[in-house]
């Protein structure tokens, strides 16, 4: 097993018992789970499993749930993914042994466990999903000859294969993300226009927050439904949970007291402020219970009903609190949520039955529609006078998203929150660096001692100091404790070393010579130069870059294909130059660079962003056939020789990738 699956299982047997594909894959949907509810305990675990198959397809939510209960005791332990693989390989063994399909506990059986654990999809989240897409995306000029789609067939797969569909959708959740400019939108598109699509997809996804580790290019051309699916879930989860922050919803301050709270709510994930807001509003129902999750605490249909009549008491119907049945009473939450006039695309049964993406996304509808919180004059004047960084806020996302697109154990949700207690900064260190973690002396989470914390945290400092990384005066408390500007500091450094790291192994420079921001600088001004302009950059914070012109000759000179130069602006006006900004990042994105940055660090010329952006671009070409067509005139020579990828390039998973 690679150090990789290392990391995620420690347990040697049962690094035994799955291919590193059945891993990451298993991985997968553990991290969902855990991403939808925040945690997952033995209790909630008959109702998660019901999209493995075997376990799934072979065992009832009941059959699996007294399994679990004659296993284990305490059912409120919480799971992590050793233990989660542990209870899986239980689940099917008694499934297994039911059916009669394969012997007990025998190797052969381990082995094929999990080959297509994840290859069938919810026929109910597809419908849900087609109703979105029919709905947002109706009225496109180029997608209206196509749509609506009827959720009963597979047209959602076909549709999808050019890679527009899924762009338009990223638009959609994240307004502006992709110039749409950069689409290939011709009605019949080549295989080449279509990867282009497709990659510029799957790198945007990634810089909106979804986890595309296991997708690729060819998944989309092949029509694989279950990934396809996963990824349109992703991009509409995001889009629904969008205005679930202060800065777009200011009135949740009323959910909260003091300005301690007001920094906690700050840091939570949306999934968990939209919880918090629904136990807000419960309580002034009068309603006993805490929902924690989107799946058995709603499956009931009480909380809707409470949650409904709170906001719009008017469409009430006495019968929903009275009636015994759950299936009855979901259906009058239902008819009550249409009179309000709030979008749903969800069934009944789909509430009965737990589904938590499909109950998290009505319960996020709702919020849109209504979400029942006052506009106190006091509370948003309170809130203006909360320090608001600007700067620290997009750092903070393009490093979240980053190490998000490594692959983590876990998804990261904020930075100054979820890195405390060091466990994920080993764990990207080891992908930038694989086997520098010392795992024996790490403490895995979940950590109760705080001197444990600190330990982990003191072995990234003293890793970034192996690493030559500037530390001054930063301890591993500092991390534990939280300090913004130190973990940015430490976060860039190590993205930066990733990026340097990356382009030395391929070996441009003779005998694996260090890489450094002024041979970054060489690259571009000699590709830009050969190319037969006379753009310079003289510096990655030089004030002329703000009007894009430099990098789209760099990316035409990269890629003579690349730019159609009869949409490029002048980049005189601010929003001339924001249309060139938006312009550069989706044609980089295209071409197959992974970025993390937003027009407005191209603009105000944010150096950090502007050198990642750089060095994505020379990663991308030089990672390219050497027998490829090359602009006339390029030469290399001055700083890189053109030798073929080194093996050890395609080792680690962030070279595949090429996350820069």
């Amino acid at each position: 097993m690679s150090g990789y699956v290392g990391i995620l299982v420690s347990d040697p047997w049962l690094q035994n018992q799955f291919t590193q594909v059945e891993l990451r894959s298993l991985k997968t949907h553990f991290m969902s789970i855990r991403r939808e509810s925040g945690k997952l305990t033995l209790r909630d675990m008959a109702s998660r499993m019901s999209r493995l198959k075997v376990v799934g397809e072979n065992l009832t939510e009941e059959d699996r749930a007294s399994c679990i209960q004659d296993l284990y005791q305490n059912l409120d332990e919480e799971v992590d993914f050793e233990f989660f693989l542990k209870v899986y390989l239980k689940l099917h063994a008694h499934a297994s042994a039911r059916t009669g399909s394969v012997a007990k506990n025998s190797s052969a059986f381990l082995k094929t466990a999990t080959t297509t654990l994840l290859h069938t999809i919810s026929e109910s989240e597809k419908a849900s999903y087609v109703a979105h897409i029919n709905n947002y995306l109706g009225e496109d000029d180029f997608l209206k000859k196509y749509l609506p789609i009827d959720p009963s067939t597979n047209d959602l797969f076909e549709i999808a294969k050019d890679g527009v569909l899924l762009c338009k959708l990223i638009n959609v959740a994240v307004a502006g993300t992709i110039d749409e400019r950069a689409i290939n939108t011709k009605r019949i598109l080549n295989p080449w226009e279509r990867n282009e699509n497709h990659t510029l997809c799957l790198n945007s996804a990634k810089a909106i927050g979804c986890t595309v580790v296991n997708i690729g290019t060819q998944d989309f051309i092949e029509g694989r439904r279950h990934l396809v699916l996963g990824l349109i879930s992703q991009i509409i989860k995001i889009q629904l949970l969008a205005d679930l922050n202060l800065k777009k919803t200011p009135q949740l301050l009323e959910l909260v007291g003091d300005s301690k709270d007001v920094e906690e709510l700050m840091s939570l994930p949306p999934e968990k402020i939209l919880l918090r807001w629904m136990n807000f509003l419960l309580k002034k129902a009068g309603y006993k219970k805490i929902v924690t999750n989107f799946s058995s605490d709603v499956k009931d249909a009480e909380a809707y009903a409470h949650l409904l009549n709170v906001l719009a008491p008017e469409y009430s119907n006495p019968s929903t609190l009275t009636v015994k049945d759950p299936l009855t009473r979901a259906k009058l939450v239902l008819e009550h949520a249409d009179r309000m006039g709030c979008k749903r695309y969800l069934t009944a049964k789909d509430i009965v039955e737990g589904s938590p993406n499909l109950n998290l996304a009505f319960v996020a509808h709702i919020f849109q529609h209504r979400n029942g919180l006052s506009t106190q004059t006091k509370q948003i004047s309170f809130l203006e006078t909360l320090p608001d960084d600007a700067q620290i806020s997009r750092e903070e996302r393009a490093f979240r998203f980053w190490m998000n697109s490594l692959g983590n154990s876990t998804y990261i949700d904020n930075v100054f929150e979820d890195l405390r207690n060091g466990w994920l900064l080993l764990e990207t260190l080891d992908k930038v660096s694989p086997g520098i973690v010392n795992w024996k002396v790490a403490n895995k989470p979940p950590i109760k001692l705080p001197f444990r914390k600190v330990e982990n945290c003191n072995q990234v400092v003293k890793i970034g100091k192996q690493l030559k990384f500037s530390l001054v005066n930063i301890a591993g408390n500092d991390i534990v404790q939280g300090n913004k500007k130190l973990i940015l500091a430490y976060l860039w450094q190590l993205m930066r070393c990733n990026i340097l790291q990356l382009l030395k192994n391929l070996r441009f420079h003779s005998h694996g010579k260090e890489i450094t921001d002024v041979d970054i600088l060489r690259w571009a001004n000699t590709q830009v130069s050969n190319s037969g302009t006379q753009s310079r950059m003289n510096s990655f914070k030089d004030k002329s870059l703000s009007d894009g012109i430099f990098f789209l000759e760099l990316l035409s000179a990269v890629q003579p294909r690349a730019v159609n130069w009869s949409l490029v602006t002048k980049g005189v006006a601010d929003d001339e130059k924001k249309m060139n900004a938006t312009y550069i990042i989706s044609i980089a994105r295209k071409l197959g660079c992974s970025i993390f940055l937003l027009p407005e660090d191209l603009t105000e010329v944010n150096q950090k962003m502007i050198l990642t952006l750089t060095a994505s671009i020379m990663y991308w070409y030089l990672k390219q056939p050497v027998d490829q067509d090359k602009p006339s005139g390029t030469s290399d020579s001055e700083t890189i020789s053109n030798s073929t990828l080194d093996d050890s390039a395609s080792e680690s998973s962030i070279e595949e990738n090429g996350n820069l």
